[in-house]
């Protein structure tokens, strides 16, 4: 979704860029929500939820459960004896604050639910990705990166976070998932 107006910007790539992501992520079945916010609205947000202010590139609102891809597992998916092929399980991280669900229901997001170890299906939802894209021009030009990749990278990140990693606690690991990520996806 678009809901700001200060950068133009064609949403089909970055539609595309998602589906790579979310099938090397294993995620092909999973649903989430992208949603382009003005500055002021992500400054908004980012007060609300974080408690700090001014605008940032992305926010993550995971669905009331965190998921993460069970440790062990396989990229490449499996035949089962069936010969349907086989998916990736999940395990429960924690659970959400429910002042973010509100919040993602403002989006328009419908709230759905997955049980602890079973296969993604296209019933799991993610949770919701709030993005400026007038930050994410300013963090490009200071990168050195186009417009495009930016949102590509920020996406990536997003999605990292609705799968339960923190880069602020985990000691490094999320940040070395989405190294390898980046490098796979052609954003390295």
């Amino acid at each position: 979704m678009n809901r700001q107006r200060a950068v133009r910007l064609a949403r089909g790539p970055l539609g595309s860029f998602l589906r790579r992501a979310k099938n090397e992520l294993g995620l092909e079945e999973a649903s989430l929500t992208v949603c382009l916010v003005s500055d002021a609205e992500i400054a908004r947000l980012n007060e609300t939820f974080r408690k700090k202010k001014g605008p940032t590139d992305v926010l993550s609102f995971p669905s009331e459960k965190k998921w993460r891809v069970a440790s062990g597992e396989r990229r490449e998916k499996r035949k089962n004896k069936r010969g349907a092929a086989g998916g990736r399980r999940l395990r429960r991280i924690s659970r959400f604050d429910p002042e973010a669900l509100h919040e993602r229901r403002a989006y328009g997001t419908a709230e759905r639910q997955a049980t602890e170890g079973e296969p993604y299906r296209a019933s799991v939802y993610l949770g919701d990705l709030a993005i400026s894209p007038a930050t994410a021009r300013r963090y490009a030009k200071k990168n050195g990166r186009t417009l495009s990749s930016e949102l590509q990278v920020l996406i990536l990140h997003g999605v990292l976070h609705l799968l339960g990693y923190d880069h602020e606690t985990d000691r490094g690991e999320m940040d070395r998932v989405e190294r390898k990520l980046r490098k796979r996806l052609g954003l390295a």
